[in-house]
């Protein structure tokens, strides 16, 4: 790459890989995240799959503020997962983390030089094996819910109070609840209806790790989804409902490929009859949460 064109354009890296005949076959037809066509850079038995990319979208401070708008996000995500994918095939891919972007292809080679003894080993740890992901909410949706989260003012919790009837003549009347104190205690009855469903939720997850732990070489914990996040519905679900609740678990699992379709159906039967919870299992993926995080300094550099 000519000076000129250094200045013109970064290299973005999608994954760590070995370089083979079926590597370089398959990088051939994919486009990366500025429609680049993608290609390896190699430095004896390792190789990283790269594309060249506008500097001024895609130097420090461009970037930083695009990944700040949901829609350059996405897509910014989409391109980067897609070209991971179509090398997951091949067996053994490291995923790197979205938006690692180098000045130039030598200093992808100088990385790959000084991680060589990080890169290898996890190469060898990762081949034949996908990651699938197992979330755990609590379903807001739940029929046997005693409460109805679309009357706020408490006025469907009548066993919250007396009948005027129940006692005979103006006592009734006196013991009624008054609608402050039917709100309050129809408040107190959604409050432990959430913490009931989070307890079983969390007595779920807990079933469910253990029943992915036969199967599984490897798992990690990531934090609970909040928010818009945790609306997204994903793969396989247990548990019925319509996307929502509160994420109890998100995991992620390491599975030999050739046993990934029984782990995601002993997930998912771990999961079944359990009132006021929903499970989704997606995957199976390449390996993203079992590959090393890139280098501190492989963030995009000055040109």
């Amino acid at each position: 790459m000519t000076e000129s064109a250094q200045r013109q354009h970064m290299v973005y890296a999608y994954a760590v890989l070995r370089p083979t005949p079926e590597a370089a076959r398959a990088v051939a037809v994919l486009r990366g995240v500025a429609d680049e066509q993608v290609g390896l850079v190699e430095t004896g038995d390792l190789a990283a799959a790269v594309g060249p990319v506008p500097a001024e979208e895609f130097e420090e401070g461009a970037l930083k503020a695009g990944l700040e708008e949901l829609p350059r996000l996405e897509a910014l995500a989409r391109g980067h997962h897609g070209v991971v994918a179509g090398l997951a095939p091949l067996g053994a891919v490291l995923p790197l983390r979205l938006a690692t972007v180098y000045r130039d292809e030598d200093r992808v080679r100088q990385v790959l030089q000084e991680r060589r003894d990080q890169f290898l080993p996890l190469l060898e740890r990762l081949a034949g094996h996908v990651e699938w992901g197992v979330k755990v909410y609590t379903d807001p949706t739940d029929p046997t819910d005693p409460t109805d989260p679309t009357d706020p003012t408490g006025s469907l919790a009548s066993d919250a109070a007396v009948p005027a009837g129940a006692t005979g003549g103006a006592m009734g009347g006196e013991e009624a609840l008054s609608p402050g104190r039917a709100y309050l205690a129809a408040r107190r009855r959604r409050r432990r209806g959430a913490e009931e469903a989070w307890q079983t939720a969390a007595r779920t997850a807990a079933r469910i790790a253990e029943e992915a732990g036969c199967l599984a070489v490897g798992r990690v914990a990531h934090q609970p989804q909040r928010g818009e996040l945790a609306q997204m519905p994903g793969g396989g679900t247990a548990g019925g409902g319509k996307p929502g609740g509160e994420n109890i678990a998100n995991d992620a699992y390491l599975v030999s490929a050739d046993r990934a379709e029984e782990f995601r159906s002993r997930v998912l039967a771990a999961a079944e009859g359990q009132p006021g919870v929903r499970v989704e299992v997606t995957g199976p993926w390449a390996p993203y949460s079992f590959a090393l995080p890139p280098e501190p300094a492989a963030r995009p550099e000055p040109v």
